[in-house]
């Protein structure tokens, strides 16, 4: 069993510099301004939210996105999502769990049960996925009441989805709403590709995009049932930082609702957008220095691919030292990561921000000495956090306060 599983309450009080490595450094106070000033803009809008919790996967970070029951419906990933949710359940601060892959046939015995707990909501994106909500029904008995679906819409990801202009949506619909096992709340797309954006502007029209294709593919049903009231669900972390320029005008029919995930943590995925700062960041990985290599300008750390992912963006290798942000991990293998000179325009950025101590032509013997601690900041704040069993909570001071324990598995 991990170290840090059985013994990470005995740090609470230390500082991060005594914690074991590699270890996930949460910092709350970061958490919470991402998210309060998230929620600030969703009340100003007069819109509704649902959180996807699939990239912290706890039930304190969870707590925190809902507003403590302002918000009262999530999206997940996996299964193990909501039944680590159904504490929130308990408390009464959460009413509603939407799966967010489309649904196949061994999570279903799963979800049924789960529905005995809360309100489950499944996402359909093809005509088979129906013939097996409808066989499973059919060998229900008592029969139970049709599931709440929303239909997946591609707005230009090419994930998950039907398109607009397919003319299989407009059958898949119809199909829906002649099943005696599914009816559809909603509309509901994911726009992957806004990570590629680099501006407000780019974000901004990325957002403008979603809403525009959900409430075309809504109006299919629309049409044929004009009283309906269908909810259309947009969003992605970066549209999220822009949602309060939403400038869409819907029918009264379509209640809008934005769902997001990563933006209590952020990442370097998301600093490379320019939608936020460096110091918008809560996620750290902390690692010590094994090795140093004077010949090759380099040094050696104890966190490899499984303790950071490798995942990658504009900023160069898996992970940037934060006060030295022109070293980064530049190889890893499973438990080695190796730290290397990598001056990029982006890490530049990271320097003005940061302070940092690196200098042009910096060596690995000067900077780094074995035995160093080493504190990393990630390229993608989902995966890395996977990895781990257990997250160290700091307060301005990096003093750890609280831990943390994920919920994991399927």
């Amino acid at each position: 069993m991990d170290y840090s599983l059985q013994n990470h309450k005995s740090y609470i009080g230390r500082p991060i510099t005594e914690l074991p490595t590699p270890s996930l450094v949460l910092s709350k106070p970061v958490l919470e301004r991402n998210t309060k000033l998230l929620l600030e803009d969703v009340k100003k809008l007069g819109i509704t939210f649902r959180p996807h919790v699939k990239t912290l996967k706890c039930t304190e970070v969870t707590r925190m996105m809902l507003g403590d029951g302002l918000h009262r419906k999530i999206v997940v990933s996996t299964l193990c999502e909501i039944r680590g949710a159904l504490e929130l359940v308990n408390e009464g601060i959460l009413d509603e769990c939407l799966y967010g892959l489309p649904i196949f046939p061994g999570a279903l015995p799963h979800l049924h049960n789960l529905s005995q707990s809360v309100k489950v909501q499944l996402m359909i994106d093809n005509e088979q996925q129906v013939d097996i909500l409808e066989n499973y029904f059919e060998k229900m008995s008592p029969k139970a009441a049709p599931w709440s679906v929303f239909v997946k819409i591609d707005v230009g990801s090419h994930r998950a989805g039907l398109m607009t202009e397919s003319p299989s949506l407009p059958k898949l619909i119809q199909r829906i709403e002649s099943s005696p096992a599914a009816t559809i709340h909603g509309f509901y797309c994911h726009a992957g590709h806004s990570y590629a954006s680099r501006t407000e502007d780019a974000a901004a029209a990325v957002l403008e995009a979603e809403v525009e294709g959900v409430g075309k593919a809504a109006k299919f049903l629309i049409n044929e049932k004009p009283d309906r009231q269908i909810v259309i669900s947009v969003g992605s972390t970066p549209t999220a930082h822009v949602v309060r320029r939403l400038q869409a005008t819907l029918p009264e029919v379509m209640e809008l609702e934005l769902h997001a995930g990563c933006y209590p943590s952020n990442d370097l995925q998301q600093v490379a957008t320019s939608l936020v700062t460096p110091e918008q960041q809560a996620i750290r990985i902390l690692a010590d220095v094994c090795s140093v290599y004077p010949g090759r300008n380099e040094a050696l750390i104890n966190a490899g691919t499984v303790a950071l992912s490798k995942e990658s963006s504009d900023f160069p290798g898996y992970g940037t030292v934060v006060d030295r942000p022109q070293w980064c991990v530049v190889r890893m293998s499973q438990e080695h990561g190796i730290l290397g000179w990598a001056e990029s325009e982006q890490t530049t950025r990271l320097m003005e921000h940061t302070g940092s101590k690196s200098s042009t032509g910096e060596k690995a013997e000067s900077a780094f000495k074995v035995g160093d601690k080493v504190l990393l900041y990630v390229q993608h704040a989902c995966i890395t956090s996977a990895q781990h069993f257990v997250y160290y909570v700091v307060d301005e001071q990096d003093i750890v306060r609280e831990t943390w324990v994920p919920w994991k598995g399927w």
